[in-house]
């Protein structure tokens, strides 16, 4: 069974994707989002879910560190209830609290320039929330 791992940003969008086997997490693109361009990013996805044979898409859910889920949380659920919906794909989410600081931090820990962090940052996150993910159901 293959997964789909998404980092859904207001510019971006991080996407990974397992093994064939759900064991392992690799990062595979970048989106970058245009304004009011739904349709295109849902577009983008339901092409890589076909073309990878995605069973189920696992969206981060960036929770507010009390555990509550606040407005960039509720734009992911509507962004994964959209793309649920458009690709006929069964859709989880997936708690992602710090992801994107984690990313970050190992980018740095790298020595990763700036410029170059920026542009992998997103797709890094994304192959966290999967990864997290996968480990779970092991």
């Amino acid at each position: 069974m293959r997964y789909m791992g998404l980092d859904v940003g207001d510019k971006t969008i991080g996407v990974s994707m397992s093994d064939e086997l759900g064991w392992t997490a690799q990062g595979l693109e970048v989106i970058r989002r245009e304004e009011n361009q739904l349709d295109k990013d849902l577009e983008r996805l339901q092409s890589l879910i076909k073309q990878y044979d995605v069973q189920k898409v696992i969206v981060g859910l960036p929770k507010n560190m009390n555990g509550t889920i606040g407005p960039r949380g509720e734009l992911c659920k509507e962004f994964a209830k959209s793309l649920e919906q458009y690709a006929n794909v069964a859709v989880q989410m997936w708690d992602e609290r710090l992801s994107t600081v984690a990313a970050e931090r190992m980018l740095i820990e790298a020595d990763m320039t700036r410029k170059k962090r920026k542009k992998v940052v997103d797709k890094v996150a994304a192959v966290m929330i999967l990864q997290g993910f996968l480990d779970s159901i092991k």
